[in-house]
């Protein structure tokens, strides 16, 4: 039996074990499983794989996309540009990361948002799956600003957000666990009431499907899209890199 699973520190918000368990059902793929392992740190990765020596591939979330490569093999080009992994192979032993968030982001906004050169985007948190997100604008053409607690020349505070400022941002993309079960009751500190329907919304919370900073775009008429596809486009990118390499 191939094993696969995610690796997170909490992940009473994941619909991965569900999909993949679908997935097998539906494909009749009769020798694969797919469980959850909360890990109090990253540092528990390597016990995790000695014990567990039938696992062939992780997925990686929150917290930990950042701070996992350190403890892997190998890391694809591709991950290593973004600076983040959210799936891990393992052939024999050896682990190798690689970044299909990015494909599942790009290829969701592009569906989603009319994408134009040189249009504007801004970023909301600075973690792995942001890093994967910004590449994605960058390589689209499109700028992006990013939204952060801390004072980075390089980067916008919430305060420094005025609903003047907001008009610039017509695209909106939260990449933070704000609003995401349980506590469903958060959200990013914005000037709501400076939102439009020229606004487009992207939460990559998906659970709940709409999150109060979704919810809030929607009652100004924006246009809004939760992380589900986003999820299932990294969900069958890393199935590929599983199978294929």
């Amino acid at each position: 039996m191939r094993k696969f699973g995610l690796i997170g520190k909490k992940l009473g918000h994941s619909f991965s074990k569900r999909y993949f368990t679908e997935k097998f059902a539906k494909e009749s793929i009769t020798d694969a499983a797919y469980e959850l392992y909360e890990l109090a740190s990253i540092a528990e990765l390597p016990q995790l794989l000695k014990s567990e020596p039938e696992l062939v591939g992780l997925n990686v979330t929150v917290p930990y996309k950042e701070a996992v490569i350190p403890y892997l093999d190998e890391l694809d080009k591709a991950a290593s540009g973004i600076g983040a992994v959210n799936t891990i192979k393992i052939i024999n032993g050896k682990t190798k990361g690689y970044n299909t968030d990015y494909i599942g982001f790009r290829d969701s906004l592009e569906r989603f948002y009319p994408v134009q050169q040189g249009n504007n985007a801004l970023v909301l948190g600075t973690g792995g799956a942001a890093k994967a997100v910004c590449v994605a604008l960058l390589n689209l053409g499109i700028n992006y600003t990013i939204l952060s607690r801390s004072t980075k020349s390089d980067q916008l505070t919430y305060d420094a957000l005025t609903p003047e400022l907001l008009q610039k941002y017509k695209l909106i993309i939260n990449t933070t666990p704000l609003g995401m079960y349980p506590a469903v009751e958060t959200l990013p500190d914005l000037p709501y009431n400076a939102l439009t329907p020229q606004h487009y919304l992207y939460d990559l919370v998906y659970n709940p499907e709409q999150t109060l900073f979704l919810q809030k775009g929607k009652a100004a008429g924006a246009q809004t899209i939760n992380g589900l596809e986003m999820l299932i486009g990294q969900a069958e990118a890393a199935w590929k890199i599983w199978q294929n390499g």
